[in-house]
């Protein structure tokens, strides 16, 4: 059995709720990657996506200098590194997301996966189709 620690990326950036979405975009494109974990005093308090950024933002018509915290999404879904990729694809799925940070037994931040790497990385691709059928679904 796979785990998510054998293929999640350790390269995991995080940003302050009082960052600007200027600056989150400004670290996505420079990272190429399209969600980053919110944190603050030492803990995850929600995800702040370019989808995020767009709907919530740039749709109503917020300026550049918005706080990352008044658009970012709470209730934040993570999975430990030591599940299955079975497991992530599950979280994934019910909670409709592409990108899912990973924590060590401790919940500290050890590393972001997406589903794009369950295809590429794992040699059971079963779970990200199924997941990819939920969450490109229409809710």
């Amino acid at each position: 059995m796979q785990q998510l620690k054998d293929l999640m990326s350790r390269d995991v950036q995080v940003i302050s709720p009082d960052a600007t979405i200027r600056e989150a975009a400004e670290h996505m494109r420079e990272g190429d990657f399209g969600m980053m974990p919110v944190g603050e005093d030492d803990r995850m308090i929600g995800t702040i996506s370019d989808r995020d950024i767009a709907i919530r933002a740039v749709a109503e018509g917020k300026d550049a200098g918005t706080k990352v915290r008044d658009v970012m999404s709470e209730g934040i879904a993570w999975a430990y590194e030591d599940d299955s990729v079975e497991q992530a694809a599950m979280i994934m799925s019910e909670r409709q997301v592409r990108r899912l940070p990973v924590v060590d037994r401790d919940k500290r931040l050890v590393g972001i996966v997406a589903l794009g790497d369950f295809a590429v990385e794992s040699s059971e691709i079963r779970p990200a189709a199924q997941a990819l059928s939920e969450i490109s679904r229409p809710s």
